[in-house]
């Protein structure tokens, strides 16, 4: 993904002035573009409405052009950006700062003042931002603050996310769980909406690519498992139970086929329709996750794209990011405390350790016994995040949480684990999370947070709710009253 970087201006100030913002804004550019996680493309300066409207044209049908960045270095009549603007259909960042950073107050004339009025441009820009009703961020200051550079860093992962989600394709293998609501969806609405491709696949077309695996290939990742993980020993060359590696190994091998070979970058799969696979895939589904892919449990494809997205968002960044799922509480008065799991699925980028490659047996799903990574999450600040489809439009709930150790040790819980203390208080948390009606499966990162997030559900248009250590029940419940009539006035009647 690239970012460009626009310069607006007029040709009332001739051309020596004008050579002077192209020069100016090409040095912003390029310290900026130096502390983004993204290319930062400049573009010449722009000083009419057919050029800008053009230039935006031409962003729109750039593949690679995943958001604009705009500063306004001198004044630039806005009634040259409106057709432009109304055109644009990639994300906005207005960036408003200047080419100085202190005032040379000994020098200072009207020369200067009128080649470095950003303070006077860009609030002209942001006035017809606003009166077109532009989605956009917008940042204050100067570039070489690190505050700022972050800001837009964040609001550059959130683009690349949106970008990300704009074209993902998801394979799910067989249907969601029987019965269960949150886990469903309009596929259509989502395309619509996030641009997302989501389609159905028989489990026997993923049965055939598992048992299409050579043995060599799945002796050397087999190989791999032994370098990486501590393997049990029952589960090594000459234990008992080797032959169980070997299958989780030939399902990776042959699930990573198949996504690769269908350009897909999420997936889901559903304990209740494994048809010819003999293991439901655990292990497997771990390490694709670890490798950036999406993926979501019993058919939920909801979270299996948030993860995919959230995944991109967070290239690079330390901590990790994976699929979760609420599942118990520990309720002591002063220590409350949430336990996350799931039945295998949990993503080792947010292992605290080296990861224990393990075998259990598996109470639903009517296999063999499957084998699985296990591990507790590593302590640290972290988000979890749910996406429901609440009829009329998609809702994402957030909740700023602190992961932690578990008080003790759980030597009989075979499956990776977190442990987390919700904010501000797990009463106020699963309240607010409760009354959202947010699902159960979610997406836990300790890469991105809440702004990221935010910028992200400003560029779709989606709702976002936000727990976090300022909540309380009465405001969170009003916000959700007052979100229900904005977005339905929003849509239109």
């Amino acid at each position: 993904m690239k970012l460009w970087f626009l310069t607006g201006s007029q040709g009332l100030y001739g051309e020596d002035t004008l050579r002077q913002v192209a020069e100016q804004s090409q040095r912003i550019a390029e310290e900026l573009g130096a502390s983004l996680p993204f290319e930062l493309v400049w573009k010449p300066v722009l000083t009419d409405a057919a050029a800008i409207r053009r230039l935006c044209l031409e962003a729109n049908a750039d593949d690679e052009c995943g958001g604009l960045i705009a500063w306004m270095h001198t004044f630039s009549p806005a009634k040259m950006w409106i057709a432009g603007l109304d055109a644009l259909r990639k994300p906005l960042l207005h960036l408003h700062t200047q080419a100085n950073r202190e005032l040379p107050w000994d020098t200072i004339d009207m020369d200067f003042m009128n080649l470095n009025q950003a303070a006077h441009g860009d609030r002209e820009f942001g006035y017809v931002q606003s009166r077109l009703g532009v989605a956009r961020k917008t940042v204050a200051g100067h570039v070489s603050d690190p505050a700022v550079a972050a800001r837009v860093a964040t609001w550059a992962r959130a683009a690349a996310g949106r970008a990300e989600v704009g074209s993902l394709r998801l394979a799910r293998f067989g249907d969601n769980m029987r019965d269960v609501a949150v886990t469903e969806g309009d596929k259509v609405e989502a395309q619509l909406r996030f641009g997302v491709s989501v389609n159905t696949y028989g489990v026997n077309d993923l049965v055939e690519a598992v048992d299409a695996a050579s043995d060599a290939d799945v002796s050397a990742l087999v190989k791999e498992y032994e370098d990486l993980y501590e393997v049990a020993s029952e589960l090594r060359a000459g234990g008992e139970r080797h032959d169980s590696l070997r299958y989780a190994a030939r399902i990776e091998l042959g699930l990573r086929g198949f996504l690769e070979a269908g350009g897909f970058r999420a997936f889901t799969t559903n304990f209740e329709d494994l048809g010819g696979l003999r293991q439901l895939p655990g292990l497997a589904v771990q390490r694709l996750m670890a490798d950036g892919y999406g993926f979501g449990g019993e058919g939920d494809w909801k979270t299996s794209v948030l993860l995919r997205t959230l995944k991109v968002m967070s290239a690079g960044l330390p901590g990790g990011t994976s699929f979760m799922e609420d599942y118990t509480y520990h309720l002591t008065p002063g220590e409350e405390l949430i336990l996350g799991a799931h039945m295998l699925e949990v993503c080792p980028t947010i292992a605290g350790g080296t990861p224990s490659c393990e075998i259990h047996p598996l109470g639903i799903g009517n296999r063999e016994d499957p084998v699985r990574l296990v591990f507790d999450a590593r302590p640290g600040a972290a988000v979890v995040v749910g996406l429901a489809d609440m009829g009329e439009r998609f809702r994402l709930v957030a909740n700023e949480i602190d992961v932690v150790a578990p008080l003790e040790p759980l030597p009989s819980l075979p499956v990776a684990r977190a442990v987390w203390r919700p904010r501000p208080d797990l009463r106020t948390s699963a309240e607010s999370w409760l009354t959202a009606g947010a699902p159960h499966h979610t997406v836990l990162s300790a890469a991105v947070g809440a702004e990221e997030l935010t910028d992200f559900a400003d560029m779709l248009g989606v709702e976002l709710l936000v727990i976090d250590a300022d909540t309380t029940s009465r405001q969170f419940a009003k916000e959700l009253r007052w979100n229900q009539a904005y977005y339905r006035l929003a849509q239109g009647f």
